[in-house]
């Protein structure tokens, strides 16, 4: 439990402003099964911002997870390859896993970047703020659902 806090402290540290979703707060979200499977902003997010998310050391993903991202020297191996992600997932059981992926796994190291709500050892500055906004969230999805073996 210790490494998930370390790791999302380091998450929001890193991430802070403009990154963090702070002041934009948190839209309602549905969880069908192992999925979100509508659209945190109602509309589908743009996968060329969401690559560009997802590879900035800033966002956190890379230094747990690799994938097709030549131009990365170093990327993590703690997490799942992202290579094919598309394939494996639906973009509603990706959303899952960006927003809560807690849910599926109680054990997780990955924090969760956009559920506020009954989180443990979270600082008082982040306290009731995602990491990531809607919209970021929505532009990372549209990236990984593009991600086909």
């Amino acid at each position: 439990m210790a490494r998930v806090a370390i790791i999302t402290s380091f998450a929001a540290a890193l991430l802070g402003l403009p990154w963090t979703a702070a002041a934009q707060g948190v839209r309602p979200y549905s969880v069908v099964g192992d999925a979100v499977p509508e659209s945190l902003t109602g509309t589908r997010g743009d996968a060329a911002r969401g690559r560009a998310l997802l590879v900035e050391r800033a966002s956190t993903c890379i230094l747990c997870h690799s994938g097709p991202f030549p131009e990365q020297k170093f990327q993590g191996d703690l997490a799942p390859n992202l290579s094919g992600s598309g394939g494996r997932w639906s973009e509603g059981q990706l959303r899952l896993r960006l927003v809560d992926a807690s849910r599926l796994n109680a054990a997780t190291i990955m924090p969760s970047y956009y559920r506020v709500d009954g989180l443990n050892r979270v600082g008082t500055s982040w306290r009731g703020k995602p990491i990531l906004s809607a919209e970021q969230i929505e532009d990372i999805v549209a990236y990984l659902a593009t991600l086909r073996d």
